[in-house]
């Protein structure tokens, strides 16, 4: 599973790195400080295409959304099934009454700079490792979104994010990671138009990703700050690919 990550990048820099034609943040001033620990059910940024609400709009633009980690299925009687709907995996997720309508129509990115995993190791503890681009850029992890309406008639937008097996290089820290969208995939994976969204699910290579161990501090949500995705003194070479 994927259960924490890092997302520390203002939203003038996601609104640039996705190429974003509308700003929803902006509009509702939802602006997210930087979180070094996002963990389910907090609000994250998702990067999404969608026909904005205007009179006249007909085609979808790619937007900056605030959204909940956790997704809520439209037809879900209260939000608490969220929080067990954080991952959905890609061998099911075309097929699952959860996941099968907003796969269809409803995918996103969810920008992260890295995100965490834990080793066992062998005195029965949890080693967590902080996973991320070598050369520094930004992730964007598969996800997808759903809308749904409470008794008050408040909508609320949701995410998930999809898994995958995790290559040797990274498997022997934890058997799953998170489905990786390359940019020049961005578009099409984005694009609700597309006829066939399976043919998208495409495993994610781990080339270019540098792991290290991190304080484990960080399996603590109430911890936060840059600190947590400092590599451990005694961890060796940062730069060591898994």
């Amino acid at each position: 599973m994927c259960g924490r990550y890092a997302s520390a990048r203002k939203r003038h820099e996601l609104l640039e790195e996705f190429e974003v034609e509308l700003d929803t943040v902006d509009e509702t001033g939802e602006e997210l400080a930087p979180d070094y620990n996002v963990a389910p059910t907090k609000d994250v940024y998702a990067v999404m295409s969608r026909v904005p609400h205007v009179e006249g709009a007909t085609r979808p633009v790619r937007q900056l959304r605030v959204v909940r980690w956790g997704l809520v299925p439209s037809w879900a009687k209260d939000p608490s099934i969220g929080s067990r709907m954080i991952n959905a995996r890609i061998e099911t997720v075309a097929e699952k009454p959860a996941f099968r309508k907003a796969f269809a129509t409803r995918r996103c990115l969810l920008p992260a700079d890295g995100y965490y995993e834990w080793m066992p190791t062998d005195d029965r503890r949890k080693q967590p490792f902080f996973i991320r681009p070598e050369d520094g850029g930004v992730l964007a992890m598969a996800g997808l979104y759903e809308f749904w309406k409470d008794p008050e008639g408040e909508w609320i937008c949701t995410c998930t994010v999809i898994t995958q097996d995790a290559e040797d290089r990274l498997g022997h820290i934890h058997d799953r990671m998170p489905m990786l969208i390359a940019r020049d995939k961005w578009a099409e994976w984005l694009d609700p138009a597309v006829s066939d969204a399976s043919e998208l699910l495409v495993p994610a290579t781990t080339a270019g990703l540098v792991a290290y161990p991190v304080d484990p501090a960080v399996g603590n949500v109430r911890n936060n700050g840059e600190q947590l995705i400092v590599p451990l003194q005694d961890s060796g070479d940062t730069n060591q690919l898994f």
